[in-house]
């Protein structure tokens, strides 16, 4: 029996790996790496969130999303505001500048995924979205067993 940890699990790294690096190169042009194109992404959807919640959503520590945000604030494609509710917390706003870079970033990528799915059917497309969507039901209920069985 083929291992499922060689079947599955290195061949998905070794894909995301793959395409992170295709993208990464495709970016350096926009002056800005594929970390920080998600986080900016995430902020376009939803702008003035916490750093704790953005941290969550983009799956990132605090350490690592703080990095991330010190080197778009230099490139003044996001702000950071003190909250009103909390003056301990920050709010982050993306600025006109990272709304512009997402006015022609945006459509680049799209264009990079539409050659990365060349050949593939819009049904296969959907399953492979709905298997990833189960192995992350999967892993976060084993996550939180082993967080319960932590407490």
């Amino acid at each position: 029996m083929e291992s499922l940890d060689k079947s599955i699990g290195m061949y998905l790294n070794y894909i995301n790996r793959k395409i992170l690096r295709f993208l990464s190169l495709n970016l350096k042009k926009y002056n800005i790496t594929t970390e920080q194109w998600s986080t900016l992404l995430n902020l376009l959807e939803k702008d003035g969130v916490n750093q704790k919640e953005l941290a969550k959503k983009v799956d990132k520590d605090q350490a690592t999303l703080v990095r991330i945000l010190d080197i778009l604030e230099k490139k003044k494609l996001v702000v950071r505001k003190k909250s009103s509710k909390d003056r301990r917390s920050f709010l982050i706003y993306v600025t006109p500048e990272g709304k512009n870079l997402e006015k022609e970033v945006y459509p680049f990528i799209e264009s990079l995924f539409k050659t990365i799915i060349n050949g593939i059917s819009k049904d296969q497309i959907n399953l492979f979205i709905d298997t990833l969507n189960k192995f992350e039901k999967n892993i976060y209920a084993e996550e939180q067993k082993i967080n319960q069985n932590n407490d």
